[in-house]
């Protein structure tokens, strides 16, 4: 006979497990099933670490409100997994940027978040020919290893059944009204409910369920993990609004990342003009690093960075709703009973978005009377 669940929760990243965790409040079967050996192994971990704090955001106000509202919350929660020994500096180019400082500054004030002139120490690290304003900043970045360990524990610790190394393949509406899902090896599940929090492989399922995708744009991005020198050590530098660059401290690896706008996508494509299987794209995916042109360019604006060396670079499946290309915003994504009575889609594209996510959960049940 098949196994059976209260609720079975679609992926073992950030999401997933802390979805699973808010459920089993409420249920006393609760399983996560996780493709990989272990949890937060794919973009939970392989993206910039940032513990956002709205500045990020300065062409979507409700992302940037949003974030300055989730930050103190995450802080607060996974205190033992936040790195703030670092200064965090935002700058704005005199040009070519989509923003002003001006406008960077308004919006800062108007969600509340902290923002100051960067002092001399921190000006000189720039070239300032370059520069319109630079400010420092309160924003965070996580250890996603410690955060693991930590998720690890409360699972754990709260009785949920985890399978790893378990895909599913398709899901079925099955008999009373319960969801029959079927794994790539072959094993039959039953659940009351399931959430999907797989991410960059949201429409995998759909698509292999005969339910109607979503319209993500998916791209295939390098992380560069880079060594810096001394006096960026405690560091991370947002240099925005465009065609720009961030480097921040990367705790897992004791390393900083950089991402560049240019640079860093590699291959973009839209699911509904043509589903493509994302994960397999990676796995083929044979190409060189760009973390050359990345730091050519970006000492442009800081010229200790002729002086960082590249360590390594980690590549992910970066997906985004197609509503959101023009302004940059990171809404959640979350659908109820999709195709199947049950069947609830999850995703978010910044790690604050859990907030919002389990705020529509419990809005969703309420309003079934659940």
């Amino acid at each position: 006979m098949s196994e059976q669940y209260d609720v079975i929760v679609i992926g073992g990243g950030f999401y997933g497990c802390c979805v699973a965790l808010f459920l089993r409040k409420q249920f006393s079967r609760v399983l996560i099933l996780e493709k990989e050996g272990d949890l937060l192994l794919r973009a939970s971990f392989a993206n910039q670490a940032r513990v956002h704090n709205g500045y990020h955001y300065p062409r979507s106000f409700i992302t940037a409100l949003r974030s300055s509202v989730n930050f103190p919350r995450f802080v607060a929660e996974f205190r033992d997994c936040v790195d703030d020994t670092f200064t965090k500096v935002y700058a704005i180019p005199r040009s070519n940027s989509k923003v002003s400082a001006f406008q960077f500054k308004k919006l800062c004030q108007s969600i509340n978040a902290p923002v100051t002139p960067a002092p001399a120490h921190i000006r000189r690290l720039f070239n300032e020919s370059l520069m319109e304003e630079i400010f420092c900043v309160r924003e965070y970045a996580f250890d996603a290893s410690r955060l693991r360990e930590i998720l690890r524990a409360r699972i754990e610790e709260s009785n949920i059944t985890v399978k790893y190394n378990s895909c599913v393949k398709r899901i079925a509406s099955g008999k009373e009204d319960k969801l029959a899902l079927e794994l790539d090896d072959g094993d039959h599940l039953i659940a009351n409910q399931a959430y999907n929090c797989t991410y960059s492989q949201l429409n995998s399922t759909l698509y292999n369920s005969g339910l109607p995708l979503l319209p993500l744009k998916n791209e295939i991005a390098e992380l560069a993990l880079i060594e810096v020198p001394e006096q960026l050590k405690k560091v991370g530098v947002t240099v925005m609004d465009g065609p720009f660059f961030s480097i921040m401290p990367f705790p897992a690896r004791g390393l900083h990342s950089l991402s560049h706008v240019r640079y860093t996508p590699r291959e973009s494509w839209q699911d509904l003009d043509g589903y493509r299987e994302s994960q397999a794209d990676l796995r083929s995916l044979k190409i060189r690093s760009n973390a050359v042109f990345m730091l050519k360019d970006a000492q442009r604006y800081l010229p200790s960075l002729s002086e960082a060396r590249h360590v390594d670079s980690l590549y992910e499946v970066k997906t985004v709703l197609m509503q959101n290309e023009v302004d940059d915003g990171r809404p959640i994504l979350f659908r109820r009973d999709y195709g199947f009575k049950g069947l609830s889609l999850i995703m978010g594209g910044k790690i604050d978005n859990i907030y919002d996510i389990l705020q529509a959960i419990t809005e969703s049940s309420l309003s079934r009377g659940v």
